[in-house]
């Protein structure tokens, strides 16, 4: 491709539908990104949509230096329930990160508690089909590329949910971590996987 002449507008396909939209867009160079931040908002508006003042920010994201043995690049940001920044992988190179964002860890932590509370009463087997599939979902929405920490900490957070609820439904035997183990050998939680592969192979 030819180099845009100066009078070329950045180009943005029209908008049909009137609902909420996340969206990123990234440019190699700043004054490409201020061109278009400069005409979206109008562009917008002519299909009755607006910016949202708090979470519209113009980033410096690129790869850090080779030589920075450290740190997480000039920027973070958090989209789609992940934390975005760059972090080096295990053979030394610079790769951008998702990780799954703490309000949504939090979120997710939580919603597993309460289950586990509002049904320690039902059978095991119940349960654990139950947690199982709500684990699975997690799974499906934040098992991508680099996030195996994350889905790691939510498997663990809901063993800890499930076996404190498991602990509170009866008095009379006390439910010791060792023999919670015995009910995870029999009804094992999903292992952590990862669903979306959005780079490497």
């Amino acid at each position: 491709m030819g180099k845009p002449a100066a009078t070329d507008r950045p180009c943005l396909r029209s908008l049909s539908h009137s609902f909420t939209l996340d969206f990123i867009i990234g440019f190699e160079r700043e004054d490409d990104a201020r061109r278009v931040w400069a005409v979206l908002d109008k562009r917008l508006e002519r299909f009755g949509l607006t910016l949202h003042p708090d979470k519209t920010r113009l980033l410096p994201f690129g790869r850090p230096p080779q030589g920075q043995q450290s740190g997480k690049g000039p920027a973070t940001f958090d989209f789609g329930g992940f934390t975005c920044s760059w972090a080096r992988s295990r053979k030394g190179r610079w790769g951008m990160c998702c990780k799954t964002r703490r309000a949504s860890f939090r979120r997710a932590k939580k919603a597993l508690y309460d289950w586990c509370r509002r049904h320690r009463h039902q059978p095991v087997k119940t349960q654990h089909a139950a947690l199982s599939q709500r684990v699975r979902g997690h799974f499906n929405s934040f098992g991508i590329s680099g996030n195996f920490r994350s889905l790691l900490r939510l498997v663990e957070a809901t063993k800890r949910a499930w076996y404190t609820w498991l602990c509170r439904r009866s008095q009379r035997t006390r439910l010791t971590w060792e023999r919670f183990g015995d009910v995870l050998q029999q009804f094992p939680l999903p292992r952590p996987r990862i669903t979306v592969r959005i780079w490497g192979g």
